[in-house]
């Protein structure tokens, strides 16, 4: 079975979400100069959805860029028997 990864870790969305606000800022700050120079606002809406085409195709996808550094969660910790028997009999208890 192929593995594939389907998440990024904390510091990779961190990092997607910055390179992402970069690129589409950047191309709307060229599309609008663009746009003012040649008198053509719609070259500037192009410019800017090329920006988020191409911020969508580099940050949206988890490369294995922004999976650099997972987190390690606990093992999950199993309850001895005679705990939650305990914990059965003083609900009993209670209820009487």
């Amino acid at each position: 079975m192929l593995n594939v990864a389907t998440h990024m870790d904390y510091e990779g969305q961190g990092r997607a979400e910055k390179l992402s606000r970069v690129i589409i800022t950047l191309f709307g700050a060229v599309g609008l100069i663009w746009g003012y120079v040649i008198q053509q606002f719609s070259q500037t809406v192009y410019i800017l959805i090329a920006g988020v085409l191409l911020a969508s195709i580099l940050t949206i996808p988890p490369w294995p860029i922004y999976r650099r550094k997972p987190l390690n969660w606990q093992k999950a910790r199993l309850e001895p028997q005679s705990a939650t028997t305990g914990d059965n009999e003083m609900s009993k208890k209670k209820k009487h």
